[in-house]
């Protein structure tokens, strides 16, 4: 443990945390007055002001360009066993109408910062709970949170997918495993607005599925002008936004993934949601690649949808992830037909919200395409963005229309 284990912060560095950021990087710290070397990695320290005044308690790692993360603002709060069966109870506590909801039986349970619990996503797929612990400081608690999580939940068992690339940059290797409980079915199938899609916790993206789509599965769902429509979806994985196109009336869906597993998982997807007599199409390639063979071809579309994996993962590749945004919209806006909608979606949370809507409008300017946008969508409610925290507002989509006006 560090000399009363204290982090001092640098004259003028204090205002981030004072207005609820949860991070101090390591060039907000003070290194002659803050030994670190003598913290051990993943306790719990203070941080405080230049002066010495408090300003919070979190936990530390000195592997991790974000040196502490900010668990309590609260100088009496101890950070022990009760501390986090608390937070946890807490953040359970606010998805209770979805807990009541029998229409919906995936929902994320606790995301990370956003919910003061820096470094922990929890998922819940019907019976069973999918926890990835993205941090040292989560690491060492993980015993603690997963019996608190069997106490305040009662799952059917709780299975780790902490195979993320963020934890090397934490010190800690990648993990996967049953934690507590039964081992998950291969498939869980789980329910959404009538809707049933098969969930694999093992291999499949994030923790197995794309939760934080909800609301946008949603609005195509019941979108009123889809009937007798060709879709073409994008980096496609488990088929969702197929079969919500398809169930919403579309005459065709074209599923597009590098993934010859997520291709039978859409495969799946669809066969679940009865929709067989749509015209189904499976394809294993780039996105890029097939999409510039398409407009090769003068092959045409009324729907695509366009919801590719993270492109930027720091600040020093927004410029490269910006190129990739363009490219595969100028792509899609030359594949739209008049009056065609096009659904884009960004999920690094370094591309702000302004950025993302910059490029598109710059990928429609060049394919000579006026589009109006006629709908924002974003992460659902279980996916809340922390005020002080606006990298918490990672899902940025639009959905534009081709107006030729």
């Amino acid at each position: 443990m560090a000399k009363d284990g204290i982090v001092i912060l640098k004259q003028g560095r204090e205002t981030p945390i004072q207005q609820y950021h949860p991070w101090v990087f390591s060039g907000a710290i003070d290194t002659t007055r803050t030994h670190t070397d003598e913290i051990e990695p993943g306790s719990i320290v203070d941080i405080r002001d230049y002066r010495g005044g408090f300003l919070g308690r979190g936990y530390f790692n000195p592997q991790s360009a974000i040196r502490v993360r900010v668990l309590s603002r609260d100088q009496t709060d101890a950070i022990g066993p009760a501390w986090w069966r608390i937070r946890l109870a807490q953040s359970i506590a606010r998805r209770e109408a979805l807990a009541r909801n029998s229409d919906v039986t995936a929902y994320r349970l606790v995301n990370a910062e956003s919910d003061g619990l820096p470094g922990l996503i929890v998922d819940r797929y019907r019976d069973y709970l999918v926890i990835q612990a993205l941090t040292l400081g989560i690491d060492v608690v993980k015993d603690i949170l997963v019996k608190a999580l069997a106490d305040l939940v009662n799952p059917a068992g709780i299975y780790e997918r902490s195979d993320v690339d963020v934890r090397s940059k934490e010190g800690i290797p990648e993990t996967t495993g049953v934690l507590w409980g039964e081992t998950p079915p291969e498939h869980i199938i789980i329910s959404e607005r009538g809707m049933q899609y098969p969930v694999d916790v093992f291999t499949g993206h994030k923790t197995g599925f794309y939760l934080d789509q909800r609301d946008s599965r949603g609005w195509l769902l019941t979108y009123p002008d889809l009937a007798g429509r060709d879709v073409l979806n994008c980096f496609s994985y488990s088929g969702a936004f197929s079969a919500c196109a398809a169930k919403n009336g579309a005459r065709s869906v074209v599923n597009v993934d590098s993934s010859e597993s997520a291709l039978e998982l859409a495969r799946e997807t669809l066969g679940l949601n009865a929709v067989s007599p749509v015209e189904q199409e499976y394809v294993n390639a780039d996105v890029f690649d097939q999409l510039r063979e398409y407009r090769d071809e003068e092959r045409d579309f009324d729907l695509i949808i366009l919801d590719p994996p993270k492109f930027a993962h720091s600040k020093s590749q927004v410029e490269a992830a910006a190129r990739g945004y363009k490219d595969i919209n100028w792509l899609a806006f030359q594949l739209l037909r008049p009056g065609g909608l096009l659904m884009t979606f960004s999920c690094s949370g370094q591309v702000d919200a302004d950025l993302f809507q910059k490029i598109v409008f710059g990928a429609s300017v060049d394919a000579q395409a006026q589009a109006q946008i006629i709908h924002w969508l974003a992460q659902p409610s279980d996916h809340p963005v922390l005020l002080g925290f606006p990298e918490s507002r990672y899902l940025k989509g639009l959905v534009c229309q081709v107006a030729g006006l």
